[in-house]
């Protein structure tokens, strides 16, 4: 503090936030607020918060997925695994089992992810954001030196095949099943 002032006095004299200042210091939870009661004020805005948020969610990069999952997958250690498994407490804990669990918990923000553009009824990007995911899990297959990965050996093949089987369910588009098709024989090779 300059020359002994104290906080309280410091901020009887300072001045009110700029706008600007006020928008780097709020939360997300505090931003969605501001954003839901200015939607109910007017349709106008409310339509305009629409059409941005559509913009960012259409934003789909599959290799960008791609990658997120891959390093995700691949910065798991193999000593976290050590340290939640085999003697606990509370028994045994079998490491083949804990790997595959990590593995789950791990790709578990992405299916969320897939899950939300298939909520919004954004089937291509829904499409697109599940390729990623897919050949981000099958980079971490083929391409992995993870000793992590030899504790999970069928995880990521069963896993890419869950989430494969999933979003099958979930498509009402037929083209889009067979850009699928075509991606996992040219791009995954599987």
């Amino acid at each position: 503090m300059n020359g002994g002032e104290t906080i309280s006095e410091k901020k009887k004299g300072s001045a009110q936030p700029s706008t600007k200042e006020i928008l780097e210091k709020i939360n997300g939870y505090e931003a969605l607020l501001i954003l839901k009661a200015l939607a109910d004020e007017d349709r106008s805005i409310a339509n305009r918060i629409e059409q941005i948020a559509l913009e960012n969610l259409r934003d789909v990069d599959i290799e960008s997925v791609a990658s997120e999952v891959y390093f995700v997958l691949n910065s798991i250690e193999v000593e976290d695994l050590w340290d939640q498994s085999g003697s606990t407490t509370y028994g045994y804990v079998e490491p083949g089992e804990r790997a595959w669990e990590m593995i789950e918990e791990s790709l578990e923000p992405f299916t969320n992810e897939l899950n939300r553009y298939l909520d919004l009824s954004l089937n291509d990007e829904a499409k697109k954001y599940c390729m990623g995911i897919l050949k981000g899990i099958h980079r971490f297959d083929t391409e992995s030196t993870s000793q992590f990965k030899d504790w999970a050996e069928d995880a990521p093949d069963d896993l890419f095949d869950r989430i494969l089987d999933d979003w099958k369910k979930s498509c009402r588009v037929p083209e889009y099943l067979k850009e699928m098709e075509e991606f996992i024989e040219g791009e995954i090779g599987y």
